[in-house]
């Protein structure tokens, strides 16, 4: 019996397997470098579980447009001035959190290496909300995947919130671990490249999501 015959006769198998599609699917967003890269990074020379706490920020993002999507309200993740909006507003956001990562190169390590007036968890929540490019791959993947899940029952649909966040959640958590036992083990050295890479990929892309907002406005301008 081929996989596709033994997936059709077998709902289980098949809501398994859209599952793990939905892993992978995931991890590939996930896996590629970015803001909340940055920040877990940072975090985590302060605590090892800033990761866990910036996922859940993120989390509290996610899943309210999860239920959007499903509920048919996702035209406003695909308007233009939204996205010139929100490119703007996070490049203005992430450039100015790479500054604070830059200022803070000079200060004290070893437990205090960042410091920030916003917490892991807050922070989550600002680069999630800020990311245009989060609300792009919602308007478009996220969007194939949840009315997928969806289709195939509310348990499919929780599963598959839960399955995408877990993929997340580990990745964040990895890498504020790894951050922090890194400098630790290291010493000072070790913090402050980090910090300063992670200012660099803060810059980077605050530059990037403010050169396109530029960009869209110009469009629209001629249109």
């Amino acid at each position: 019996m081929s996989w596709s015959r033994s997936s059709a006769s077998n709902p289980a198998i098949a809501h398994a397997a859209f599952l793990v599609q939905v892993g992978a699917i995931s991890l590939s967003g996930v896996l590629a470098p970015g803001p909340l890269t940055a920040a877990a990074l940072a975090y985590g020379l302060t605590t090892s579980s800033a990761g866990i706490l910036i996922s859940l920020g993120h989390g509290v993002v996610e899943w309210p447009i999860m239920i959007l999507i499903v509920a048919g309200l996702v035209g406003f993740l695909r308007s233009d001035r939204a996205r010139v909006a929100l490119s703007l507003l996070g490049g203005l956001i992430l450039g100015w959190m790479g500054l604070v990562l830059l200022s803070n190169l000079g200060k004290a390590v070893n437990g205090s290496a960042y410091n920030s007036r916003y917490g892991p968890f807050t922070t989550g929540v600002i680069l999630t909300a800020a990311n245009p490019y989060f609300l792009l791959w919602w308007a478009t993947i996220g969007l194939k995947l949840s009315s997928d899940a969806w289709q195939r029952g509310i348990a499919v649909f929780l599963a598959f919130a839960v399955v995408h966040w877990l993929c997340d959640a580990g990745w964040l958590a990895a890498l504020s671990w790894a951050s922090f036992k890194g400098s630790s083990l290291l010493g000072p050295v070790p913090q402050r490249l980090i910090l300063a890479g992670s200012a660099a990929i803060m810059l980077i892309f605050a530059a990037k999501f403010c050169i396109d907002a530029i960009k869209a406005l110009s469009s629209l301008r001629r249109t």
